[in-house]
């Protein structure tokens, strides 16, 4: 079976937790980020489009479902969402054909 890959966040705000120990948070519009790499998942140059790196917080972490760190999280990118997955690890697995076409 596939290593399942893991996201970090990039997104457009961030804020800050008091309750958490002052832990900052991601806010706005948020993007799929591999960590090493200078643009998000749907091909948006970090630096050109001023998004801020949450290397500390994983993609399933912002889907509002989760209840992570989604707080102030107002859009999902359609696109990353559509490569990192709209649902943490617990997703079903991508559609493959099982009987194919002669």
């Amino acid at each position: 079976m596939p290593r399942v890959k893991e996201y970090a966040v990039a997104a457009s705000g961030r804020w800050t937790d008091e309750e958490e120990g002052r832990r900052r948070l991601p806010a706005g519009e948020v993007h799929a980020w591999e960590p090493g790499t200078n643009q998000t998942v749907c091909g948006l140059s970090l630096s050109r489009s001023q998004l801020i790196r949450f290397p500390h917080v994983t993609w399933s972490d912002t889907i509002p479902e989760s209840g992570g760190a989604a707080d102030r999280v107002r859009r999902l990118c359609p696109r990353c969402a559509s490569v990192a997955g709209r649902r943490g690890g617990d997703a079903r697995p991508k559609w493959h054909r099982t009987d194919p076409r002669p």
